[in-house]
């Protein structure tokens, strides 16, 4: 269980410096222990104080990095069953499975199809984060061929996969300085794998023959010193086995399972849809990393979407960033339209636009994920707040008009947004977004 925000405060400085950018160190304390600031942020922290509180407040599932700089992939640091809860942490990682039995042209169409996944939602960038090189071919030289190949082709993080303990040892030698994850541990190698991964601080996979194995090979890697482990329980009808692990590892405390896990949909079934049904399962039971056989545009595209609802906080609204959004091949005459930045809101608002084909320039003000009423009854979208946000912009640059349309429910502030922007014509846009593109198309006639 994590300290309270009053025991981590008695063993931070007490200066109440503001060096963390927090006003007091009580106030540090109580954000570290709801996980809105980092131990780092103190200047002042010695490394021993740091050690005992970052032992003592570590999630029961423990935080494993993959790769390194912008491709570096968070997976664990879980600390409820349930979303609702409080929030799931850190999202699964999708994952091409590739093997060295394919042949030159099928790995490139499905390495290309893995970087050319990428989409963008309510300003968020979405796509697979990580290869898995699978060694079936027996041939070593086969396997570090293709493991060059890929580290030459994306810069995703890898899983290295290989029974052959000698030909993996090379392959993860040549890329360690994209830490891997080593696959897979198990009660036959894992001195030699644990060893491994001590030496090139490389986080490993550990597979067992059923949960109890799975828990000896852990507890004896711990033993070693390794910190950064994957569980695959060795099942391939997985639910069961991630409800247990999860559920051991919040709420009996089994050390041997406060890891996260990786699962292989793609070992599951021939069939791609099932596949995408069983991985879409495994987002919310409890996978760490979800493996694939294919990286398809139908297929991840919804799994990622599903990710993003469920890893969402569900205490804070998903926002949109405050800017100036052009929809279309906008110019000097192009209507402006202002709403909040609730990411419902936008979507719906944007895509109306959109659909209107009418281009225009849609304000996006920052009113903390609120929909339009209720920020403008917290005071976070009236007339003042809306007329500094317009003067800030930039928008002034872009137009030659002055014409400002606010949404149909603020007509009760258009008299005090002509006062507070005096230069401005306050158009009244209607309620539904679903009028929208009448409305425009009528605006620019």
């Amino acid at each position: 269980m994590g300290l309270s925000g009053i025991e981590i405060f008695k063993k931070l400085p007490k200066t109440n410096c503001g060096k963390c950018g927090v006003p007091t160190c009580l106030a540090f304390a109580m954000k570290l222990a709801t996980g809105q600031a980092e131990l780092d942020a103190c200047p002042d922290i010695s490394e021993n104080v740091k050690e005992e509180i970052g032992l003592a407040s570590a999630p029961p599932v423990r935080t494993v990095v993959i790769g390194i700089g912008e491709r570096a992939t968070k997976i664990g640091g879980e600390t409820v069953l349930f979303r609702h809860e409080k929030r799931f942490e850190n999202p699964p990682a999708f994952t091409l499975l590739l093997s060295d039995n394919m042949d030159d042209l099928e790995i490139s169409s499905r390495l290309s199809g893995f970087n050319n996944a990428v989409y963008e939602r309510v300003s968020v960038v979405m796509k697979p984060e990580l290869v898995a090189i699978r060694g079936d071919s027996a041939d070593p030289l086969r396997f570090n061929t293709l493991v060059e190949k890929i580290c030459n082709e994306t810069d995703a993080g890898l899983i290295l996969m290989n029974e052959d303990v000698e030909a993996l040892s090379q392959a993860v030698r040549k890329c360690s300085g994209r830490k891997p994850l080593i696959y897979a541990a198990t009660m036959e190698n894992y001195e030699i794998l644990g060893s491994l991964a001590l030496e090139l601080s490389c986080p490993l996979a550990v597979k067992g023959d059923g949960l109890e194995e799975l828990a000896d090979v852990c507890d004896k890697l711990i033993g070693m010193g390794l910190k950064d482990l994957v569980l695959d329980s060795g099942a391939r009808n997985a639910l069961e086995d991630q409800i247990i692990i999860r559920r051991c590892a919040l709420m009996k405390k089994t050390k041997a399972f406060g890891f996260p896990t990786i699962v292989f949909p793609c070992l599951m079934t021939g069939n791609l849809m099932k596949e995408t049904i069983i991985a879409c399962q495994m987002i919310a039971k409890y996978g760490g990393i979800i493996v694939l056989s294919e990286i398809e545009g139908y297929s991840i595209f919804p799994l990622l979407l599903a990710r993003m609802n469920i890893f969402t906080d569900p205490q804070r609204p998903m926002t949109v960033e405050e800017k100036i959004y052009e929809i279309g091949a906008v110019n000097e005459n192009s209507p402006v339209l202002i709403t909040g930045n609730f990411s419902l809101t936008y979507f719906i608002v944007s895509g109306e636009v959109e659909a209107s084909h009418v281009p225009a320039y849609l304000l996006i003000k920052d009113t903390e994920g609120l929909s339009v009423l209720t920020a403008w009854a917290a005071g976070k979208f009236g007339a003042d707040t809306i007329a500094l946000f317009v003067k800030k912009s930039g928008i002034e640059e872009k137009i030659k008009h002055r014409r400002l349309v606010i949404p149909g429910y603020l007509a009760a502030i258009s008299g005090e947004l002509e006062e507070e922007l005096p230069d401005w014509e306050i158009l009244i846009g209607p309620r539904e977004a679903s009028h929208l593109p009448a409305y425009l198309k009528q605006l620019s006639a």
